[in-house]
């Protein structure tokens, strides 16, 4: 991983029957109790825990350590054919697992994820273990049932399509379509990195993703939000107006929320504006010392 150290190790956990890819950035050692806490990434579609690249050391403060994970069929983690191991209640189970195999206590991790991982994180959030949230790019599901059953055939169609044609060809199109279109600025060293990382994915692995922990089958949590007492940070690139709009719905519901829109980025805040997002992130972890 470019800009890496040997306070990085990448490992494979066994949890809950399947084996999961996990990236420590700790100057004390992964195992080691942490003053501060434990910032825990959790990655989009097509991504993976490698994909966070130099984010890793820079979101590290004093005292934390900085954990990412790989989702089934991403990265490092296995790639079960049956689409139901998916679900994002197991997702919530496997998360919670590896951090307690990495010695995490409950109320001790701060969980950030970033679009698919976004939505994983939510869900994940209502099972008491974190102690406060980061929302980038995140929705909390579909309201209508119309929406969900359309879009559980959307993503169906798409999964058949990573199946016939590959990996290679399914990224080509994925990286065209118009969510991204304002990752067309970044630099091409970045846009080559996060090339590569969405390659390393199987077939398998990101067809059952999408047909198992889908928006379409997520449950949608728009009810439930204003239950969720903890510290929030919701960030939205500016130029991804649909996800701005998401944002600000669940700011005006979630009791105990902060609201960042930021300048020059679209869906991928991380990637295009990394300076910023790096701030947000670190100055929200260190209000909550």
């Amino acid at each position: 991983m470019k800009g890496m150290d040997q306070d990085v190790l990448q490992t494979t956990l066994q949890i809950n029957g399947v084996c999961m890819g996990v990236v420590v950035y700790d100057v004390g050692g992964p195992q080691m109790a942490t003053s501060g806490g434990t910032l825990v990434l959790l990655h989009g579609f097509t991504g993976s825990a490698m994909g966070w690249g130099e984010l890793l050391p820079r979101l590290a403060l004093p005292g934390w350590r900085v954990v990412a994970l790989d989702m089934l069929g991403h990265g490092a983690s296995a790639a079960p054919a049956d689409p139901e191991r998916y679900s994002i209640e197991h997702c919530q189970q496997d998360v919670i697992a590896a951090l307690r195999e990495l010695g995490v206590q409950p109320g001790e991790a701060v969980l950030l994820g970033y679009s698919m991982g976004g939505r994983i994180a939510l869900y994940c959030a209502f099972a008491g273990f974190f102690r406060a949230l980061v929302l980038e790019s995140a929705s909390p599901g579909l309201a209508s049932p119309a929406e969900r059953e359309q879009r559980r055939e959307s993503d169906n169609a798409l999964a058949a399509r990573i199946e016939r044609d590959g990996v290679p060809a399914f990224v080509r199109y994925w990286e065209q379509i118009p969510l991204f279109a304002s990752q067309q600025s970044l630099a091409a060293a970045v846009h080559e990195f996060l090339h590569e990382q969405r390659l390393h994915n199987s077939p398998q692995g990101l067809a059952q993703s999408l047909r198992g922990v889908g928006t379409g089958v997520q449950p949608a949590l728009h009810e439930r939000l204003a239950q969720l007492d903890l510290p929030i940070l919701l960030l939205a690139g500016a130029l991804d107006q649909k996800f701005c709009t998401i944002a600000r719905h669940m700011y005006d519901v979630l009791p105990r929320a902060q609201l960042h829109i930021v300048p020059g980025a679209g869906h991928t805040v991380h990637l295009e504006q990394p300076a910023s997002f790096t701030t947000l992130v670190r100055e929200f972890c260190l209000s909550l010392v």
